[in-house]
Protein backbone atom coordinates (compact mmCIF):
# COMPACT_ATOMS: atom_id res chain seq x y z
CA UNK A 1 0.00 0.00 0.00
CA UNK A 2 0.92 3.47 -0.71
CA UNK A 3 2.83 5.74 1.84
CA UNK A 4 3.27 9.20 2.64
CA UNK A 5 5.74 10.83 4.94
CA UNK A 6 3.24 11.44 8.30
CA UNK A 7 4.65 15.46 8.61
CA UNK A 8 7.61 16.14 10.84
CA UNK A 9 7.23 12.61 12.57
CA UNK A 10 9.12 11.23 9.18
CA UNK A 11 6.85 8.30 9.69
CA UNK A 12 5.89 7.07 6.33
CA UNK A 13 2.16 5.97 7.05
CA UNK A 14 0.70 4.10 4.91
CA UNK A 15 -2.32 6.35 3.11
CA UNK A 16 -5.02 3.75 5.43
CA UNK A 17 -4.20 4.07 8.73
CA UNK A 18 -6.41 1.58 11.56
CA UNK A 19 -9.28 3.26 12.94
CA UNK A 20 -9.87 1.48 16.20
CA UNK A 21 -13.44 3.06 16.94
CA UNK A 22 -14.37 -0.29 15.25
CA UNK A 23 -13.21 -2.59 17.69
CA UNK A 24 -15.34 -1.10 20.42
CA UNK A 25 -18.08 -3.52 20.68
CA UNK A 26 -17.30 -6.55 18.94
CA UNK A 27 -15.31 -9.84 20.09
CA UNK A 28 -11.73 -10.58 20.33
CA UNK A 29 -11.90 -12.89 17.31
CA UNK A 30 -13.77 -9.76 15.45
CA UNK A 31 -10.85 -7.52 16.06
CA UNK A 32 -8.32 -10.28 15.51
CA UNK A 33 -9.63 -11.03 11.87
CA UNK A 34 -9.58 -7.47 11.23
CA UNK A 35 -5.64 -6.54 12.87
CA UNK A 36 -4.55 -9.51 10.67
CA UNK A 37 -6.43 -8.64 7.71
CA UNK A 38 -4.94 -4.97 7.76
CA UNK A 39 -1.60 -6.11 8.73
CA UNK A 40 -1.88 -8.48 5.55
CA UNK A 41 -3.00 -5.06 3.67
CA UNK A 42 0.55 -3.79 4.99
CA UNK A 43 -0.73 -1.22 7.46
CA UNK A 44 1.54 0.55 9.57
CA UNK A 45 -0.44 2.86 11.66
CA UNK A 46 -3.09 2.77 14.24
CA UNK A 47 -5.20 5.65 15.83
CA UNK A 48 -7.17 4.37 18.75
CA UNK A 49 -8.44 5.99 22.10
CA UNK A 50 -10.27 4.74 25.27
CA UNK A 51 -13.55 5.94 24.77
CA UNK A 52 -13.70 3.55 22.23
CA UNK A 53 -15.41 1.06 23.81
CA UNK A 54 -13.53 -2.36 24.51
CA UNK A 55 -10.92 -0.90 21.20
CA UNK A 56 -7.67 -0.94 23.58
CA UNK A 57 -8.33 -4.25 25.46
CA UNK A 58 -8.87 -6.12 21.76
CA UNK A 59 -5.60 -4.38 20.54
CA UNK A 60 -3.61 -4.99 23.59
CA UNK A 61 -2.72 -8.38 22.96
CA UNK A 62 -1.42 -7.87 19.80
CA UNK A 63 0.93 -5.31 20.57
CA UNK A 64 3.93 -7.41 22.13
CA UNK A 65 4.49 -8.83 18.89
CA UNK A 66 3.35 -6.12 16.48
CA UNK A 67 4.67 -3.01 18.50
CA UNK A 68 7.65 -2.03 16.14
CA UNK A 69 5.21 -2.45 13.07
CA UNK A 70 2.97 -0.15 13.95
CA UNK A 71 2.83 3.93 14.46
CA UNK A 72 0.74 4.09 17.59
CA UNK A 73 -1.52 7.12 18.23
CA UNK A 74 -3.94 7.50 21.19
CA UNK A 75 -6.18 10.05 22.44
CA UNK A 76 -7.67 11.51 25.73
CA UNK A 77 -10.82 13.01 26.25
CA UNK A 78 -9.77 14.61 29.59
CA UNK A 79 -9.71 18.13 29.73
CA UNK A 80 -6.71 18.34 33.10
CA UNK A 81 -3.75 17.93 33.04
CA UNK A 82 -4.34 15.72 35.97
CA UNK A 83 -7.07 13.43 34.44
CA UNK A 84 -4.94 13.68 30.95
CA UNK A 85 -1.45 11.84 32.68
CA UNK A 86 -4.26 8.92 34.74
CA UNK A 87 -5.75 8.16 31.23
CA UNK A 88 -2.97 8.18 29.29
CA UNK A 89 -1.09 5.67 32.17
CA UNK A 90 -4.45 3.10 31.81
CA UNK A 91 -4.04 3.58 27.75
CA UNK A 92 -0.48 2.19 27.89
CA UNK A 93 -1.41 -0.54 30.46
CA UNK A 94 -4.77 -1.68 28.12
CA UNK A 95 -2.68 -1.61 25.38
CA UNK A 96 0.22 -3.47 27.10
CA UNK A 97 2.84 -0.67 25.63
CA UNK A 98 5.61 1.78 27.43
CA UNK A 99 5.01 4.46 25.23
CA UNK A 100 3.24 6.08 22.37
CA UNK A 101 4.38 7.83 18.96
CA UNK A 102 1.84 10.25 19.34
CA UNK A 103 -0.33 11.17 21.67
CA UNK A 104 -4.01 13.76 21.19
CA UNK A 105 -6.33 15.81 22.47
CA UNK A 106 -9.60 13.95 21.21
CA UNK A 107 -12.73 15.77 20.36
CA UNK A 108 -11.93 19.63 20.36
CA UNK A 109 -15.11 20.89 18.64
CA UNK A 110 -15.21 24.23 19.62
CA UNK A 111 -13.26 27.39 20.74
CA UNK A 112 -14.52 26.93 23.83
CA UNK A 113 -13.54 23.27 24.52
CA UNK A 114 -9.94 24.32 22.76
CA UNK A 115 -9.75 27.10 25.59
CA UNK A 116 -10.46 24.60 28.24
CA UNK A 117 -7.66 22.13 27.32
CA UNK A 118 -5.37 24.34 26.06
CA UNK A 119 -5.34 26.91 29.22
CA UNK A 120 -2.67 26.41 32.30
CA UNK A 121 -3.45 23.07 33.71
CA UNK A 122 -5.36 21.78 31.14
CA UNK A 123 -4.86 18.84 29.11
CA UNK A 124 -1.98 20.45 26.55
CA UNK A 125 0.38 20.33 30.27
CA UNK A 126 -0.11 16.54 30.34
CA UNK A 127 1.34 15.91 26.71
CA UNK A 128 4.14 18.32 27.36
CA UNK A 129 4.85 16.39 30.19
CA UNK A 130 4.40 13.22 28.25
CA UNK A 131 6.41 14.29 25.79
CA UNK A 132 9.49 15.29 28.41
CA UNK A 133 8.88 11.97 30.12
CA UNK A 134 8.90 10.20 26.87
CA UNK A 135 5.80 8.52 26.96
CA UNK A 136 4.66 9.89 23.75
CA UNK A 137 7.27 11.55 21.09
CA UNK A 138 4.89 13.40 19.09
CA UNK A 139 1.48 15.39 20.09
CA UNK A 140 -1.44 15.75 18.06
CA UNK A 141 -5.25 17.12 18.22
CA UNK A 142 -8.68 16.04 16.64
CA UNK A 143 -12.18 16.80 16.51
CA UNK A 144 -15.38 16.12 14.68
CA UNK A 145 -17.92 19.52 13.44
CA UNK A 146 -18.53 21.56 11.02
CA UNK A 147 -16.14 24.19 12.77
CA UNK A 148 -13.46 21.56 13.48
CA UNK A 149 -11.28 23.41 10.40
CA UNK A 150 -11.31 26.80 12.20
CA UNK A 151 -10.97 25.64 15.75
CA UNK A 152 -7.92 23.96 14.94
CA UNK A 153 -6.24 26.87 12.55
CA UNK A 154 -6.02 28.76 16.10
CA UNK A 155 -4.92 25.84 18.17
CA UNK A 156 -1.76 25.63 15.49
CA UNK A 157 -1.59 29.59 16.77
CA UNK A 158 -1.31 28.55 20.32
CA UNK A 159 0.47 25.20 20.49
CA UNK A 160 2.85 23.89 17.27
CA UNK A 161 1.39 20.44 17.68
CA UNK A 162 2.63 17.43 15.36
CA UNK A 163 -0.49 16.42 14.11
CA UNK A 164 -4.11 17.32 13.87
CA UNK A 165 -7.41 15.26 12.79
CA UNK A 166 -10.77 15.75 10.80
CA UNK A 167 -13.35 15.37 8.51
CA UNK A 168 -12.34 15.24 5.14
CA UNK A 169 -14.78 14.02 2.55
CA UNK A 170 -16.77 15.50 -0.65
CA UNK A 171 -20.24 15.73 0.67
CA UNK A 172 -18.32 18.07 3.63
CA UNK A 173 -16.84 19.61 1.26
CA UNK A 174 -20.26 20.79 -1.18
CA UNK A 175 -20.60 23.50 1.78
CA UNK A 176 -18.15 26.20 0.36
CA UNK A 177 -17.73 27.36 4.16
CA UNK A 178 -16.60 23.85 5.32
CA UNK A 179 -14.34 23.87 2.38
CA UNK A 180 -12.68 26.87 2.33
CA UNK A 181 -11.91 26.23 6.59
CA UNK A 182 -10.82 22.92 5.38
CA UNK A 183 -8.37 24.20 2.78
CA UNK A 184 -6.94 26.86 4.83
CA UNK A 185 -6.00 24.14 7.50
CA UNK A 186 -4.40 21.72 5.03
CA UNK A 187 -2.22 24.92 3.89
CA UNK A 188 -0.95 25.81 6.86
CA UNK A 189 -0.28 21.94 7.63
CA UNK A 190 1.93 21.79 4.47
CA UNK A 191 2.89 24.75 5.22
CA UNK A 192 4.24 23.67 8.84
CA UNK A 193 4.91 20.05 8.18
CA UNK A 194 1.79 18.71 10.09
CA UNK A 195 0.76 15.35 9.67
CA UNK A 196 -2.99 15.12 8.71
CA UNK A 197 -5.37 12.42 9.35
CA UNK A 198 -8.56 12.79 7.25
CA UNK A 199 -11.58 11.04 8.74
CA UNK A 200 -15.35 10.39 8.04
CA UNK A 201 -13.64 9.94 4.03
CA UNK A 202 -16.82 7.91 3.24
CA UNK A 203 -19.61 9.51 4.59
CA UNK A 204 -22.99 9.37 3.52
CA UNK A 205 -24.90 10.86 5.24
CA UNK A 206 -26.12 11.22 9.02
CA UNK A 207 -28.56 8.11 10.58
CA UNK A 208 -30.96 10.64 11.82
CA UNK A 209 -34.06 8.50 13.03
CA UNK A 210 -33.13 5.69 11.20
CA UNK A 211 -32.36 2.32 12.40
CA UNK A 212 -28.32 1.96 12.34
CA UNK A 213 -27.34 -0.74 10.02
CA UNK A 214 -23.66 -0.16 10.70
CA UNK A 215 -21.75 0.05 13.99
CA UNK A 216 -20.38 3.46 12.80
CA UNK A 217 -22.28 6.50 14.20
CA UNK A 218 -23.14 7.57 10.55
CA UNK A 219 -24.04 6.25 7.42
CA UNK A 220 -21.08 4.99 5.27
CA UNK A 221 -21.63 4.88 1.33
CA UNK A 222 -20.79 0.36 0.63
CA UNK A 223 -20.99 -0.37 -2.98
CA UNK A 224 -17.00 -0.48 -3.86
CA UNK A 225 -17.27 1.67 -6.22
CA UNK A 226 -18.81 4.51 -3.90
CA UNK A 227 -16.49 3.60 -1.56
CA UNK A 228 -13.27 4.08 -4.28
CA UNK A 229 -14.61 7.72 -5.19
CA UNK A 230 -14.68 8.86 -1.89
CA UNK A 231 -11.41 7.81 -0.87
CA UNK A 232 -9.67 8.81 -4.00
CA UNK A 233 -11.37 12.18 -2.99
CA UNK A 234 -10.49 12.56 0.16
CA UNK A 235 -6.74 11.11 -0.38
CA UNK A 236 -6.48 13.90 -3.12
CA UNK A 237 -6.49 16.61 -0.89
CA UNK A 238 -3.21 18.29 -0.59
CA UNK A 239 -1.89 17.67 2.34
CA UNK A 240 -3.87 15.15 3.56
CA UNK A 241 -1.52 12.17 4.80
CA UNK A 242 -4.22 9.30 5.33
CA UNK A 243 -8.19 8.25 6.37
CA UNK A 244 -8.62 6.78 9.64
CA UNK A 245 -10.63 3.42 8.10
CA UNK A 246 -13.99 3.09 9.07
CA UNK A 247 -15.80 2.22 12.17
CA UNK A 248 -17.76 -0.52 11.26
CA UNK A 249 -15.44 -4.40 10.57
CA UNK A 250 -17.52 -5.16 7.73
CA UNK A 251 -17.40 -2.14 5.73
CA UNK A 252 -13.29 -2.05 6.63
CA UNK A 253 -12.34 -5.15 4.23
CA UNK A 254 -13.52 -3.05 1.39
CA UNK A 255 -12.10 0.30 2.10
CA UNK A 256 -8.70 -0.98 3.03
CA UNK A 257 -9.28 -2.69 -0.82
CA UNK A 258 -9.90 0.59 -2.37
CA UNK A 259 -7.04 2.33 -0.26
CA UNK A 260 -4.81 -0.18 -2.04
CA UNK A 261 -6.40 0.77 -5.42
CA UNK A 262 -5.82 4.34 -4.74
CA UNK A 263 -5.51 6.50 -7.75
CA UNK A 264 -5.35 10.39 -7.56
CA UNK A 265 -8.34 11.80 -8.59
CA UNK A 266 -7.75 15.03 -11.19
CA UNK A 267 -9.43 18.16 -10.16
CA UNK A 268 -12.78 18.66 -12.92
CA UNK A 269 -13.45 14.49 -11.57
CA UNK A 270 -13.15 16.19 -7.78
CA UNK A 271 -15.77 18.93 -8.86
CA UNK A 272 -17.94 16.24 -10.55
CA UNK A 273 -18.11 14.34 -7.80
CA UNK A 274 -18.70 17.53 -4.76
CA UNK A 275 -21.26 18.31 -7.91
CA UNK A 276 -23.47 14.75 -6.56
CA UNK A 277 -23.13 16.13 -2.96
CA UNK A 278 -26.98 17.10 -3.06
CA UNK A 279 -28.71 13.27 -3.35
CA UNK A 280 -26.65 12.88 -0.02
CA UNK A 281 -26.85 14.49 3.66
CA UNK A 282 -23.83 16.17 5.26
CA UNK A 283 -22.53 14.79 8.91
CA UNK A 284 -21.68 18.39 10.06
CA UNK A 285 -23.79 21.61 9.62
CA UNK A 286 -23.25 25.11 10.91
CA UNK A 287 -24.77 25.92 14.15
Amino acid sequence: MLTRRFGRTGHLSTIAILGGAAFGRVPQPTVDAAMQLALDHGVNHIDIAPSYGEAEARVGPWMPRTRERFFLGCKTQERTREGALAELSRSLARLQVKAFDLYQIHAVTTMAQLDEATRAGGALDALREARDRKLTRYLGITGHGFDSPAVFREALNRFDFDSVLFPVNFVQYANPVYRANAEALLATCRARDIGVMAIKAITRAPWGDRPRARSCWYEPFESPADIQAAIDFTLSQPGVTGICTVGDTDVLPHVLDACARFQPMGASDQEALIGTAERYAPLFAPA
